[in-house]
Protein backbone atom coordinates (compact mmCIF):
# COMPACT_ATOMS: atom_id res chain seq x y z
CA UNK A 1 0.00 0.00 0.00
CA UNK A 2 1.09 3.50 -0.77
CA UNK A 3 1.29 4.29 3.14
CA UNK A 4 4.27 2.13 3.30
CA UNK A 5 5.91 3.34 0.72
CA UNK A 6 9.13 5.91 0.57
CA UNK A 7 9.63 7.05 -2.88
CA UNK A 8 13.00 8.73 -3.11
CA UNK A 9 14.33 11.39 -6.07
CA UNK A 10 18.06 10.96 -5.83
CA UNK A 11 17.96 10.25 -9.62
CA UNK A 12 14.93 11.02 -11.19
CA UNK A 13 11.93 13.84 -10.81
CA UNK A 14 8.69 11.07 -10.06
CA UNK A 15 8.55 7.65 -8.88
CA UNK A 16 6.46 5.46 -10.45
CA UNK A 17 4.03 2.59 -7.97
CA UNK A 18 1.51 -0.43 -9.37
CA UNK A 19 -0.86 -1.94 -6.48
CA UNK A 20 -3.83 -3.82 -7.35
CA UNK A 21 -6.50 -3.17 -4.30
CA UNK A 22 -9.38 -5.74 -2.84
CA UNK A 23 -12.86 -4.33 -2.82
CA UNK A 24 -13.68 -2.75 0.91
CA UNK A 25 -9.87 -1.92 1.39
CA UNK A 26 -9.01 1.56 3.36
CA UNK A 27 -5.63 3.25 3.81
CA UNK A 28 -6.35 5.38 6.84
CA UNK A 29 -5.15 9.63 7.03
CA UNK A 30 -1.69 9.79 6.32
CA UNK A 31 0.50 12.27 3.60
CA UNK A 32 3.35 12.50 1.59
CA UNK A 33 5.80 15.00 1.51
CA UNK A 34 5.74 14.45 -2.47
CA UNK A 35 3.02 15.07 -5.14
CA UNK A 36 0.90 12.11 -5.84
CA UNK A 37 -1.02 10.99 -8.93
CA UNK A 38 -3.10 8.22 -8.54
CA UNK A 39 -4.26 6.96 -12.09
CA UNK A 40 -7.19 3.95 -11.57
CA UNK A 41 -7.73 1.45 -14.13
CA UNK A 42 -10.71 -0.33 -12.89
CA UNK A 43 -12.86 0.19 -9.32
CA UNK A 44 -13.24 3.43 -7.81
CA UNK A 45 -11.67 5.07 -4.71
CA UNK A 46 -13.15 7.64 -2.52
CA UNK A 47 -10.63 10.53 -1.50
CA UNK A 48 -10.97 12.24 1.68
CA UNK A 49 -9.66 15.02 2.84
CA UNK A 50 -10.27 17.96 5.31
CA UNK A 51 -11.16 20.20 2.28
CA UNK A 52 -13.70 17.63 0.31
CA UNK A 53 -14.15 14.29 -1.06
CA UNK A 54 -13.25 13.00 -4.31
CA UNK A 55 -14.51 10.10 -6.17
CA UNK A 56 -12.06 8.59 -8.73
CA UNK A 57 -13.43 7.12 -11.33
CA UNK A 58 -11.92 3.91 -13.93
CA UNK A 59 -9.71 5.33 -16.33
CA UNK A 60 -8.95 8.58 -14.54
CA UNK A 61 -7.33 10.29 -11.48
CA UNK A 62 -7.00 11.92 -8.28
CA UNK A 63 -4.17 14.69 -7.87
CA UNK A 64 -2.81 15.27 -4.63
CA UNK A 65 0.17 18.43 -3.86
CA UNK A 66 2.48 17.37 -1.08
CA UNK A 67 1.88 17.40 2.41
CA UNK A 68 -2.33 17.11 1.86
CA UNK A 69 -3.67 14.17 4.39
CA UNK A 70 -5.96 11.86 2.85
CA UNK A 71 -7.58 8.26 3.76
CA UNK A 72 -8.85 5.98 0.48
CA UNK A 73 -11.43 4.20 0.27
CA UNK A 74 -11.34 0.63 -2.46
CA UNK A 75 -14.92 0.03 -3.99
CA UNK A 76 -14.71 -3.07 -6.48
CA UNK A 77 -11.06 -4.56 -7.64
CA UNK A 78 -9.32 -1.27 -8.11
CA UNK A 79 -5.99 -1.07 -10.48
CA UNK A 80 -4.17 1.65 -9.30
CA UNK A 81 -0.87 3.10 -10.78
CA UNK A 82 0.53 5.98 -9.16
CA UNK A 83 3.18 8.46 -10.12
CA UNK A 84 4.93 10.31 -6.63
CA UNK A 85 6.40 13.47 -7.69
CA UNK A 86 9.14 15.56 -6.41
CA UNK A 87 7.56 18.65 -5.66
CA UNK A 88 10.29 20.68 -6.97
CA UNK A 89 10.43 18.70 -10.04
CA UNK A 90 8.26 21.40 -11.95
CA UNK A 91 7.47 25.46 -10.56
CA UNK A 92 3.64 24.81 -12.52
CA UNK A 93 2.53 21.66 -11.24
CA UNK A 94 -1.11 22.31 -9.26
CA UNK A 95 -1.62 23.22 -6.19
CA UNK A 96 -4.96 21.63 -5.12
CA UNK A 97 -6.38 18.63 -5.40
CA UNK A 98 -8.29 17.65 -8.14
CA UNK A 99 -10.10 14.94 -10.01
CA UNK A 100 -8.24 14.91 -13.98
CA UNK A 101 -8.66 13.39 -16.84
CA UNK A 102 -5.45 10.69 -17.39
CA UNK A 103 -5.00 11.26 -21.58
CA UNK A 104 -4.24 7.60 -23.48
CA UNK A 105 -0.85 9.00 -23.93
CA UNK A 106 -0.08 9.34 -19.79
CA UNK A 107 -1.64 6.16 -19.01
CA UNK A 108 0.47 4.80 -21.41
CA UNK A 109 3.77 6.52 -20.19
CA UNK A 110 2.89 5.64 -16.46
CA UNK A 111 2.69 2.06 -17.72
CA UNK A 112 6.07 2.37 -19.54
CA UNK A 113 7.45 4.06 -16.34
CA UNK A 114 7.37 0.91 -14.24
CA UNK A 115 10.08 -0.51 -16.30
CA UNK A 116 12.74 2.24 -16.69
CA UNK A 117 15.71 2.25 -14.64
CA UNK A 118 15.71 4.57 -11.42
CA UNK A 119 19.13 5.86 -12.60
CA UNK A 120 19.82 7.42 -16.65
CA UNK A 121 21.92 9.45 -18.62
CA UNK A 122 20.74 12.94 -20.00
CA UNK A 123 19.29 13.07 -23.72
CA UNK A 124 18.35 9.47 -23.29
CA UNK A 125 15.02 7.66 -23.98
CA UNK A 126 14.63 7.28 -20.22
CA UNK A 127 14.99 10.85 -19.82
CA UNK A 128 12.61 11.83 -22.42
CA UNK A 129 9.26 9.72 -21.18
CA UNK A 130 9.97 11.20 -17.06
CA UNK A 131 10.03 14.59 -18.95
CA UNK A 132 6.87 13.65 -21.42
CA UNK A 133 5.50 12.73 -18.24
CA UNK A 134 5.44 15.79 -16.52
CA UNK A 135 4.77 17.99 -19.06
CA UNK A 136 1.41 16.12 -19.71
CA UNK A 137 0.64 16.21 -15.56
CA UNK A 138 0.59 20.18 -16.01
CA UNK A 139 -2.11 19.67 -19.06
CA UNK A 140 -4.36 17.23 -17.13
CA UNK A 141 -8.23 18.54 -17.44
CA UNK A 142 -9.73 18.89 -14.16
CA UNK A 143 -13.04 17.08 -13.86
CA UNK A 144 -15.86 17.69 -11.28
CA UNK A 145 -16.07 14.79 -8.87
CA UNK A 146 -15.04 16.70 -6.04
CA UNK A 147 -17.56 17.49 -3.53
CA UNK A 148 -15.99 20.15 -1.48
CA UNK A 149 -16.84 20.61 2.25
CA UNK A 150 -18.55 23.81 3.98
CA UNK A 151 -17.20 24.79 7.37
CA UNK A 152 -19.99 25.99 9.74
CA UNK A 153 -21.45 23.62 11.67
CA UNK A 154 -24.84 23.69 11.06
CA UNK A 155 -24.11 22.58 6.64
CA UNK A 156 -21.31 20.44 7.69
CA UNK A 157 -24.90 18.68 9.45
CA UNK A 158 -26.87 19.23 6.46
CA UNK A 159 -24.12 17.94 3.93
CA UNK A 160 -23.74 14.92 5.99
CA UNK A 161 -27.45 14.22 6.07
CA UNK A 162 -27.63 14.41 2.28
CA UNK A 163 -24.64 12.33 1.39
CA UNK A 164 -26.77 9.89 4.01
CA UNK A 165 -30.24 9.63 1.99
CA UNK A 166 -29.15 11.13 -1.23
CA UNK A 167 -33.05 9.91 -2.19
CA UNK A 168 -34.65 12.43 -0.67
CA UNK A 169 -35.69 15.88 -2.51
CA UNK A 170 -33.75 17.72 -0.48
CA UNK A 171 -34.91 21.38 -2.37
CA UNK A 172 -32.94 24.58 -0.89
CA UNK A 173 -36.49 25.82 1.07
CA UNK A 174 -36.99 22.14 3.07
CA UNK A 175 -33.53 21.95 3.65
CA UNK A 176 -33.28 25.78 4.76
CA UNK A 177 -35.89 24.89 7.57
CA UNK A 178 -33.83 21.93 8.48
CA UNK A 179 -31.09 24.10 9.86
CA UNK A 180 -33.44 27.29 10.88
CA UNK A 181 -32.57 29.38 7.90
CA UNK A 182 -34.05 31.31 4.85
CA UNK A 183 -33.66 29.83 1.58
CA UNK A 184 -31.62 32.56 0.48
CA UNK A 185 -29.49 32.63 3.70
CA UNK A 186 -29.04 29.07 2.86
CA UNK A 187 -28.20 29.64 -0.92
CA UNK A 188 -25.60 32.50 -0.23
CA UNK A 189 -23.77 30.80 2.72
CA UNK A 190 -23.57 27.29 0.62
CA UNK A 191 -22.00 29.34 -2.27
CA UNK A 192 -19.24 31.10 -0.26
CA UNK A 193 -18.31 28.16 1.53
CA UNK A 194 -18.17 25.42 -0.99
CA UNK A 195 -17.75 27.20 -4.30
CA UNK A 196 -21.11 25.73 -5.50
CA UNK A 197 -24.41 26.34 -5.36
CA UNK A 198 -26.96 24.21 -3.43
CA UNK A 199 -28.46 22.21 -6.32
CA UNK A 200 -25.20 21.39 -7.74
CA UNK A 201 -23.45 20.08 -4.86
CA UNK A 202 -26.83 17.39 -4.16
CA UNK A 203 -26.51 16.49 -7.56
CA UNK A 204 -22.99 16.25 -7.16
CA UNK A 205 -23.40 14.12 -3.97
CA UNK A 206 -25.65 11.49 -5.82
CA UNK A 207 -23.85 10.97 -8.99
CA UNK A 208 -20.59 10.02 -6.70
CA UNK A 209 -22.23 7.84 -4.37
CA UNK A 210 -24.14 6.23 -7.56
CA UNK A 211 -20.62 5.83 -9.00
CA UNK A 212 -19.29 3.88 -6.06
CA UNK A 213 -22.69 1.78 -5.74
CA UNK A 214 -22.11 1.09 -9.55
CA UNK A 215 -18.46 0.29 -8.98
CA UNK A 216 -19.51 -2.21 -5.95
CA UNK A 217 -21.93 -4.35 -8.43
CA UNK A 218 -25.92 -2.58 -7.76
CA UNK A 219 -27.91 -2.86 -10.88
CA UNK A 220 -28.52 0.55 -12.57
CA UNK A 221 -32.09 0.65 -11.50
CA UNK A 222 -31.13 -0.33 -7.92
CA UNK A 223 -29.11 3.03 -8.14
CA UNK A 224 -31.27 5.12 -9.58
CA UNK A 225 -34.05 4.55 -7.21
CA UNK A 226 -31.68 4.97 -4.52
CA UNK A 227 -30.64 7.86 -5.33
CA UNK A 228 -34.00 9.65 -5.74
CA UNK A 229 -34.45 9.08 -9.64
CA UNK A 230 -37.72 8.16 -10.75
CA UNK A 231 -36.49 5.88 -13.44
CA UNK A 232 -33.73 3.82 -15.05
CA UNK A 233 -33.82 6.49 -18.24
CA UNK A 234 -33.95 9.80 -16.24
CA UNK A 235 -30.77 8.21 -13.93
CA UNK A 236 -29.05 7.11 -17.61
CA UNK A 237 -29.54 10.56 -18.89
CA UNK A 238 -27.77 12.37 -15.84
CA UNK A 239 -24.66 9.83 -16.76
CA UNK A 240 -24.71 10.03 -19.50
CA UNK A 241 -25.04 13.34 -19.74
CA UNK A 242 -22.00 13.76 -17.67
CA UNK A 243 -19.83 10.60 -18.02
CA UNK A 244 -20.15 10.36 -22.14
CA UNK A 245 -21.59 7.07 -21.76
CA UNK A 246 -24.69 5.16 -20.15
CA UNK A 247 -23.94 3.58 -16.84
CA UNK A 248 -24.52 -0.08 -18.16
CA UNK A 249 -21.65 0.49 -20.52
CA UNK A 250 -19.44 2.42 -18.77
CA UNK A 251 -17.94 0.33 -15.47
CA UNK A 252 -18.15 -3.26 -17.97
CA UNK A 253 -15.99 -1.15 -20.49
CA UNK A 254 -13.81 -0.28 -17.32
CA UNK A 255 -13.48 -3.16 -15.46
CA UNK A 256 -10.63 -5.58 -15.95
CA UNK A 257 -8.69 -3.51 -18.34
Amino acid sequence: MSTTFTPRFTSRPLVPFAHDYQHGELEPLHHHDCAQLIHTLSGVVKVETAEGHWIVPPGRGVWMPAGVRHALQITGQVAARTLFIDPLARADLPVTCQVVQVSPLLRELIVSALFLPEAYQPNTRTERIYELMLDEIRTMNVLPFCLPEPQSPPLIALCQRIRAEPAESWRLESSARQINVSSRTLARHFQQETGLQFSDWVRRARLMEALTRLAAGDSVLRVALDMGYESHSAFSAMFRRIMGVSPSDYFPAREGQ
